[in-house]
């Protein structure tokens, strides 16, 4: 006696709707996948090549009214924009914040610039820099 086989003859009937299903989730994969390097392309691309100011902390010196902050500021020849600056006390609070500018054809500027604070405060850290 012989067993009766339940799969179909092999193409016989063309795919079967498991086959058919993987290469739907395969196309839509693909496209997703496409799409997310695009956008993190994009992104990047936009991070990277629009950023026409930037700049460091070289050094800072505390005082009781204000700190010192000697800022390195790089950007594009002709490029207008500012660099935000904060200080906080020892315990953490925010006791200074400022907007600096930088104009000018230079590329590279080194400036003291003079953050004053409503107490000591105990650092200088460079929030960002933009254009505009």
């Amino acid at each position: 006696m012989s067993t009766a086989s339940t799969r179909l003859p092999e193409g016989r009937y063309g795919r079967s709707s498991d086959e058919r299903a993987d290469r739907t989730l395969k196309v839509v994969g693909t496209v997703l996948a496409v799409a997310l390097l695009g956008l993190l392309g994009w992104f990047g691309y936009h991070y990277v090549a629009k950023s026409e100011i930037s700049a460091e902390v070289i050094s800072f010196e505390p005082g009781q009214k204000s700190v010192q902050v000697h800022l390195e500021v790089r950007k594009d020849a002709g490029a207008k924009g500012y660099c935000t600056v904060r200080s906080q006390a020892e315990d953490g609070a925010e006791v200074g914040r400022a907007d600096f500018r930088f104009d000018g054809d230079g590329t590279r500027i080194d400036k003291v610039v003079t953050l004053r604070t409503t107490s000591p405060g105990t650092t200088a850290e460079l929030l960002g820099c933009h254009t505009g």
